[in-house]
């Protein structure tokens, strides 16, 4: 099959986003399958407000109409509600070409922690933006859930996966950390306003708070929280050295829709410590991890946690399964004609 991704998120971008993109897409290479992408790379840009690691695209419908009809693809994805996801909704419309879509992250949260408006204002987008998709591809049971309760009843499930053979308890700690007071607290992801990370920096917990990923709160956090270790970004051996040499994994987020990185920790033999949340219910259980409203028992019941259940846990989660359930959701050109 001929699939044709628009994205909004790629790289150079690091999130979970675009690393599922991009795992998916390797895999369905694999299987043979030709996939091409619309992403913000090959448009002029701008920096997104607020968040300038975030380039938005500066494509008029008639540029992305263009590579659309030039793939002639057999079935369109939509993965994101960005410029580029709204000209290729407004080309599918206008023709009648069916298209799947993918709720990836809380956007009526995240822009409202960053307006103060009400989330509810910007569930109206979501409502329209998704309202004529064949499908939603959501990543968990408590985001289908989500969406039907805010109005957006075909959904269809699309988990995630791990690369076992970067993540694995078998990679060297991170020489950062040896001299580091136990316990050793890890975060990683986007620094940013919406991930919660002071709930982490906070904590009473002794030992050392670790941070890994960049984002437009750094610099402030640093100032604020210097008891704190911040790395940077990491990425493949380097990341897995930072799970591997924690002793807990901390997740402080309430708006993940799933929270990619806490199986990476998870495959890495490091137990997760987070709230009782979407996305951290609907991957942790017993003897891998803690959820609580009270980080800090969260944090201490999950040092008490078995590595070895841990690793063992994150091998159900596979990247090859997650492609396979979103080639089955797709809707290609052919099946609408047919109908």
């Amino acid at each position: 099959m001929h699939i044709l991704i628009v994205t909004d998120a790629w790289a150079p971008q690091v999130n979970g986003v675009v690393r599922t993109l991009q795992a998916v897409h390797a895999e369905l290479g694999k299987m043979g399958h030709e996939v091409q992408l619309i992403s913000p790379d090959r448009f002029a840009s701008l920096p997104c407000p607020t968040y300038p690691e975030i380039r938005l695209a500066l494509a008029v419908g008639r540029a992305v109409g263009g590579r659309i009809e030039a793939a002639a693809p057999d079935a369109i994805h939509i993965s994101t509600e960005g410029p580029l996801g709204l000209a290729a909704r407004a080309w599918c419309l206008k023709r009648r070409f069916p298209f799947t879509t993918a709720y990836h992250t809380q956007f009526p949260d995240y822009v409202a922690k960053r307006t103060r408006l009400p989330a509810s204002w910007f569930w109206r987008y979501i409502r329209w933006f998704h309202g004529p998709a064949e499908a939603v591809l959501v990543s968990t049971p408590t985001m289908e859930r989500t969406l039907k309760a805010h109005g957006i009843s075909r959904t269809r499930h699309w988990g995630r996966g791990v690369d076992l053979g970067c993540f694995s308890p078998d990679a060297a700690p991170h020489p950062a950390f040896a001299s580091l007071p136990r316990p050793i607290q890890l975060y990683v992801g986007r620094v940013a306003v919406e991930k919660n990370i002071e709930a982490f920096l906070r904590t009473a917990a002794q030992g050392t708070k670790v941070v890994v990923g960049s984002g437009p709160e750094l610099s402030r956090l640093e100032k604020i929280y210097p008891e704190a270790l911040f790395l940077g970004p990491l990425h493949g051996a380097e990341l897995a050295s930072a799970y591997v040499g924690a002793d807990v994994f901390v997740f402080p987020s309430r708006t993940d829709t799933f929270g990619l990185v806490m199986i990476e920790a998870l495959a890495c033999g490091t137990p997760v410590a987070a709230y009782p949340v979407p996305g951290p219910v609907d991957v942790l259980r017993d003897r891998v991890g803690a959820m609580d409203p009270d980080l800090d028992w969260a944090i201490a019941r999950a040092l008490e946690c078995d590595r070895q259940a841990c690793s063992l846990y994150a091998r159900s989660f596979s990247w090859a399964e997650s492609a396979r359930q979103f080639l089955s959701a797709l809707s290609p050109v052919e099946r609408r004609a047919a109908a």
